[in-house]
């Protein structure tokens, strides 16, 4: 229980929104998901397999949050507003991680007993509708932007946003952890950037055809001129010898 009071605190910490640990202890459906997720768990490591998907199905029905009993999650889990999100059973979270509406945290493959989901690391922040899969790890203290999707390992200190996610920041070390500056608009955006990077070589391009073709119309000019010279040459020739003949 007190470890779940120190979850509360956390949180009430972490949220601007939050006006005290009451609060949240009483109206805050990512912190009931969690009560109901330890209940669940010791059923789960106790073999209680059907009693433990139970109280996570009911948790589900009441926060609009599935977490599985197999999940691991370590201590001061913000899961902020919660509905839609889905944390798979070899899923493991790490301490004083931020995750939003919308995240799945799922798995691939369909090997029973295997590794299947991520593993977050700490300080970790994931933003709404973000969608990570598979056995990966995400190093600690990085930012997964709203809405990407994430296949892969991502190192420590890490941003990743777009779909298929891109990292566009490593070892941006902060002093404050992204789990509770909650920042998740100031991050690159890699589509302009490669929008940006077109326009320029297509600038250039263009460019050097323009350059091209004056220097092409140059020399169609100066072969005219020379041709031009030699008929008159040529002309003048001719009129010479008709006046010999006369």
């Amino acid at each position: 229980m007190g470890n779940l009071l120190d979850d509360a605190r956390l949180i009430a910490s972490r949220d601007p929104a939050a006006k005290s640990t009451l609060e949240v202890i009483l109206l805050y459906p990512g912190f009931h998901a969690l009560v109901y997720h330890k209940a669940a768990r010791w059923f789960y490591k106790k073999k209680r397999f059907f009693i433990a998907r139970f109280i996570s199905q009911f948790a589900r029905l009441l926060t609009g949050i599935e977490i599985h009993p197999g999940a691991k999650i370590g201590r001061g889990l913000f899961i902020d507003h919660g509905m839609g999100v889905v944390i798979g059973e070899s899923a493991e979270i790490g301490d004083n991680c931020t995750i939003y509406h919308g995240v799945t945290l799922g798995g691939t493959g369909k090997d029973k007993g295997a590794k299947r989901h991520p593993t977050v690391g700490n300080n970790v922040l994931i933003g709404a509708g973000a969608k990570v899969l598979g056995p990966f790890k995400i190093g600690d203290n990085s930012t997964i932007g709203a809405n990407t999707f994430v296949a892969f390992e991502v190192e420590p200190y890490s941003t990743v946003v777009g779909v298929k996610g891109r990292t566009v920041k490593k070892g941006d070390k902060r002093v404050v952890s992204p789990s509770e500056s909650l920042d998740q608009i100031h991050m690159p955006d890699p589509i302009s950037q490669e929008i940006c990077r077109l326009e320029s070589r297509l600038s250039h391009i263009e460019q050097n055809c323009r350059i091209t073709g004056e220097e092409s119309l140059c020399a169609k000019r100066k072969t005219g001129d020379r041709k031009g010279g030699n008929n008159d040459n040529e002309g003048d020739a001719v009129n010479a010898g008709a006046d010999d003949n006369k």
